[in-house]
């Protein structure tokens, strides 16, 4: 299926959806630390394009005739870590997202967001435009952990068929979910050599010490060092030597993301954090490219 990424950032939308069998044609963003990484890891395109120029971005991806248009839409005006503002110059791109698949009107679109975005009114609002174009919707927020990520990591996805049936592959999805989460230990094994990490929690009333026998927790960011004085909260592991924990490196944040080892990150180290942070996790996305593959493959059955 031809596919065009619109925000793509580092890729991790794009590597899940090309690693299910997908043919991605071209690759839309704004922010040039993530398109140059993005240019060192794929062979096809990617275009520095400010998706608020609607009517410019429509006529170039015409020229593409794509089957399916995918986009994790910049989550940070709706998420509980940022300022939940339905006015903010991020969470307008949502909108313009829906104007242009509902302008170009491919078969398929798959939209990735933070689970917060059913609560703002925006959500509903372009729900019905996409329904008013002809779009059979399933929304659904995924665990990534049951994705074959080694990390609870809560998404929406919004997942629209032209022509198709209201909550059509939501059956498909419960089934092909995991039936158990998968920990750091699961899809690593002992390769990190290490028991326990830091994680900088937002605020000292969390934990910030984790077990590789439990998923991590969501890959934000920011990668902060562990504080010298820091002071062991109730739900920190207790019988710990505070010396041998230390926090992930970028790469091994990149690796939770589930990035191959092959992928080539290059940059400073906050645009990496940022870029790495923001990316939708690989293998969550080949999970639904596959699903959307499976579903397509029984209907033509059928």
């Amino acid at each position: 299926m031809k596919t065009v990424d619109l925000f793509c950032g580092c890729g991790g939308l794009s590597l899940g959806f090309e690693q299910a069998g997908f043919e991605i044609l071209v690759g839309f963003d704004n922010w040039k630390p993530a398109i140059e990484v993005y240019n060192a890891n794929f062979n096809h395109p990617v275009i520095e394009q400010n998706l608020c120029n609607e009517h410019e971005t429509i006529k170039i991806i015409q020229k593409f005739s794509p089957e399916i248009i995918i986009g994790g839409t910049p989550c940070q005006d709706f998420s509980s870590a940022g300022k939940q503002n339905i006015n903010g110059g991020k969470a307008v791109l949502t909108s313009h997202f829906t104007n242009v698949v509902c302008n170009i009107k491919p078969k398929w679109f798959v939209m990735e967001n933070v689970e917060r975005i059913v609560k703002n009114e925006m959500y509903h609002d372009i729900r019905k435009q996409f329904v008013n174009n002809g779009y059979g919707l399933t929304a659904i927020t995924l665990n990534a952990s049951l994705c074959g990520v080694p990390q609870k990591r809560s998404r929406f996805f919004l997942i629209g068929e032209l022509g198709g049936k209201q909550d059509a592959l939501l059956d498909l999805i419960q089934i092909r979910l995991a039936k158990k989460m998968m920990t750091i230990r699961d899809y690593f094994g002992e390769k990190l050599n290490l028991q326990y990490y830091y994680r900088h929690p937002r605020s000292y009333a969390r934990r910030g010490i984790f077990s590789i026998d439990e998923p991590s927790p969501t890959i934000r960011g920011v990668n902060r060092p562990m504080p010298p004085n820091y002071k062991l909260h109730s739900g920190d592991p207790q019988d710990i030597d505070l010396k041998t924990v230390r926090p992930l490196t970028t790469l091994e944040r990149s690796y939770l993301q589930t990035f191959p080892e092959s992928f080539n990150f290059f940059g400073t180290k906050t645009n990496l954090e940022q870029m790495i942070g923001n990316a939708v996790p690989v293998n969550m996305a080949k999970f639904v490219a596959l699903t959307i593959m499976e579903y397509v493959r029984v209907m033509n059955l059928n």
